[in-house]
């Protein structure tokens, strides 16, 4: 040390120069070069801490169900406890947001749905996220198709009936949605302009919030996801007109497909899926991924699933990031086809 610091002393000023800075190069590297060691030791402990799931949507409602029922098996293989959290509000942006500006470190993660993901870019114009640039996809767990619900108190017991009676009453009869521009949303915009009828739109924060409304009659109808419509469909407390989906739901097989009504090629639904904050390290996504498909395989994931009628899926991190764009897209043609002005 003492014979550095005396060739150092005789040195020149140039050389003294080009001395201090090799040395904060080399600093400079050896900072650097620690970073992936840490990152690396980041990754191999994964995960360490609890993991809190993010719905951007009220309790109850099919993102929430979904949510639950992923939460245990998923923590069971992960050997942590999984959180789902709450955060309703704003069209699913407060939720959906606060995921996109969460630390990318796999314990923040989005039950993201159609609505946020697909049709939000569509509506918003100054939406704060971006739904592919901002998110790393790890799987889409389960789709759920719509079913066409009506009070009881309804005087339409067949989607045929319920045409007729909104074109004898444009603008009386109302719908809940789970908020403007969400895919349930869309899915009644495609029925209005299908069968040129006028109705009332009546938004909520999410399934959860629109269904008591919905059950004491305060709105007559609803595209709602089978999964939160399911039990009370069993229980009569609604009465179903029709699924949109290609084919009948084995949960409820006396409900006739709405394209089977005469609408032609009609169909809307809802997909769910995990995904975590862009730049979370690869491994950590597909350690993400190998534990929820594990989960979906699973009898009692399956056994649910099906009770509620919704398909599970599981994919990969790429397939997932393929049925967003391309949702994108064929909701894009129903919003520019609507007289929705994006805000």
């Amino acid at each position: 040390m003492r014979y550095s610091k005396f060739l150092f002393s005789k040195m020149v000023g140039g050389e003294r120069l080009a001395c201090d800075r090799l040395i904060r190069g080399c600093a400079f590297c050896m900072f650097f070069l620690a970073v992936p060691s840490f990152a690396q030791d980041t990754v191999a402990n994964y995960p360490n801490k609890l993991i809190r799931v993010i719905v951007p949507a009220a309790a109850g409602g099919g993102a929430d169900i979904v949510a639950r029922i992923f939460g245990q098996p998923l923590g069971k293989g992960l050997g942590q406890n999984v959180l789902v959290d709450n955060r309703p509000g704003a069209a699913n942006i407060i939720g959906t947001e606060l995921v996109a500006k969460a630390p990318a470190d796999g314990y923040t993660l989005l039950l993201g749905t159609t609505g946020p993901l697909a049709n939000n870019p569509l509506l918003y114009t100054k939406l704060p996220y971006d739904s592919v640039r901002d998110f790393a996809p790890i799987s889409n767990v389960a789709n759920s198709a719509f079913v066409l619900v009506v009070h009881p108190s309804v005087m339409a017991k067949s989607l045929n009936e319920l045409i007729a009676l909104a074109k004898a009453k444009p603008g009386e009869l109302s719908f809940a949605s789970w908020g403007k521009g969400s895919s349930t949303h869309l899915a009644t915009l495609l029925l209005t302009s299908t069968t040129h009828i006028q109705l009332i739109h009546v938004p909520y924060k999410g399934s959860g919030n629109a269904m008591p409304d919905m059950l004491a009659g305060n709105v007559q109808m609803a595209f709602d996801s089978l999964l939160s419509s399911v039990p009370h469909i069993q229980s009569a407390r609604l009465r179903p007109l029709g699924v949109s989906a290609p084919k009948r739901s084995a949960v409820l097989p006396e409900v006739p497909t709405i394209a089977s009504l005469g609408l032609e090629d009609f169909e809307a639904g809802s997909w769910y899926g995990f995904l975590a904050p862009a730049k979370t390290p690869n491994p950590i996504i597909q350690k993400l991924n190998a534990e929820i498909l594990k989960a979906i395989k699973s009898p009692e994931v399956l056994d649910r699933l099906a009770s509620l009628g919704s398909d599970p899926i599981g994919s990969t991190p790429s397939q997932f990031s393929e049925q967003i764009q391309k949702d994108l897209i064929r909701w894009g043609k129903v919003v520019k086809g609507s007289d929705i002005q994006p805000e």
